[in-house]
């Protein structure tokens, strides 16, 4: 499986089915990294 690197904590994490359609565009491994991103 394809792997990306977290924005935001810098953590590698590997593609999910609920990512299928949107996987370039995923920048964060999670919902808390993406709310701590968006709020610095």
């Amino acid at each position: 499986m394809p792997e990306k690197i977290c924005s935001c904590c810098q953590r590698s994490f590997s593609w999910r089915k609920k990512w299928a359609k949107n996987w370039d565009s995923v920048k964060y491994c999670s919902e808390r990294c993406r709310r701590m991103k968006s709020s610095q």
